[in-house]
């Protein structure tokens, strides 16, 4: 008895390090790629607006994968989904560091979204499938993986922009371990996810539950795109930083977000979800404006840390609360509210664009802070 309840818990934790691992391989190969941006529209000569029209095409592609992803894991199951989207994922990256023109860029981008976006749902739904084994709350924990691995996507690409070495090199290096992780996890995946083989439609209408959770979410990713994507143009442009530490702001902003990743779940338990939304919206909304109003080095770092403290604790409650819904299927209920939550990386850095090339960067930073704030009101209206 004692033996095949040890042999249970290391079935169990063994599934959790599989779904871990494969969390920390997406937000390697997507936070490598938001770490060259700036080098990348240096090298392609493109302006504000430019590179703004340009990152349309990542969301595009994402969005494309959305409804299609929660159809294909109904029919074949999220861990074959992952498997084929991960490697997919990490077969697309070197090709962002290929492009000569806009153009290429363009596609290979919207390449990298469809796989990236697909890579995302599956994994989600096995972290649903995973909180099921454990018969508790550990979704944030998996984003915050997810955020580690962005944290050290940030710290090589600034490691590799100072050593100026060309970014199709270092996208290799990331999609060559990207490959080993799915190596050394496919086995221990979780095989059938409970409810995840629910007949789907193609484009599931949200209830008034899931739209609340939708829009929460495009909220938060805004301003997560807002940092991922023009971070770094942030510190070289407004703060001239000099050469190789363009990328210390996404860092910083990394950092906390992970961090504050490993202890949502706790703080979730003991203020609930309310609060801690309340507080999220808070700290993103005081984050953002504190780089704006004190554009300086020191006090852009703390602004990007408290903005990723704050958008740390949301994206996990509203996947969470999302994959526990009882009337739509995991995959599809996620497919569903990130549907809606990635229209904030489709609007989001664009909208950047075209307002820092017509009045400023710092105006444009100013206007996202409000989402932060729409997620405090929008917390309101939540039952959990």
């Amino acid at each position: 008895m004692l033996q095949d309840l040890s042999m249970v818990m290391v079935n169990k934790r063994a599934t959790r390090i599989a779904v871990s691992a494969l969390f920390f391989l997406t937000g390697l190969c997507f936070s490598s790629w938001a770490s060259r941006i700036p080098d990348i529209q240096l090298a392609l000569h493109l302006n504000d607006a430019g590179l703004g029209s340009l990152l349309l095409a990542l969301p595009v592609g994402s969005i494309i994968a959305l409804p299609l992803t929660g159809v294909l894991i109904s029919k074949f199951g999220s861990r074959q989904v992952l498997l084929v989207a991960a490697v997919a994922y990490a077969a697309v990256l070197p090709t962002l560091g290929l492009a000569h023109t806009a153009w290429e860029l363009s596609i290979f981008l919207v390449l990298f979204g469809f796989c990236g976006n697909m890579a995302n749902i599956s994994v989600n739904t096995q972290a649903v499938g995973v909180e099921a084994m454990y018969g508790r709350s550990i979704m944030a924990s998996f984003h915050g993986l997810w955020s580690v691995a962005g944290f050290t996507g940030a710290a090589i690409g600034t490691w590799m922009s100072g050593l100026h070495m060309a970014p199709v090199y270092h996208f290799l290096i990331i999609g060559g371990i990207a490959w080993l992780i799915i190596l050394l996890t496919m086995s221990r995946l979780v095989p059938v996810v409970p409810n995840e083989n629910k007949v789907p439609s193609l484009f599931a209408k949200p209830d008034n539950f899931l739209l609340t959770l939708g829009i929460i979410a495009m909220c938060s990713m805004i301003c997560e795109g807002t940092m991922f994507d023009w971070g770094g143009v942030y510190f070289r442009r407004v703060l001239l930083v000099r050469d190789g530490l363009s990328g210390a702001g996404y860092a910083a902003f990394m950092s906390t977000m992970a961090s504050g990743r490993f202890v949502a779940d706790y703080l979730t338990t003991k203020f609930g979800v309310k609060k801690m939304l309340l507080i999220s919206g808070v700290l993103t909304a005081s984050g953002l404006m504190l780089a704006v109003i004190f554009p300086y080095f020191l006090t852009a770092m703390f602004g990007f840390m408290l903005v990723g403290a704050g958008v740390s604790a949301v994206v996990p409650l509203v996947y969470s609360a999302a994959g526990k819904s009882t009337t739509v299927a995991p995959g599809m209920a996620l497919a569903t509210v990130s549907t809606i939550g990635y229209l904030g990386f489709l609007f989001g850095p664009p909208l950047i664009g075209f307002v820092a090339q017509a009045t400023s960067l710092g105006i444009a930073f100013s206007m996202i802070a409000v989402m932060g704030a729409a997620i405090a009101l929008m917390s309101t209206r939540i039952k959990v």
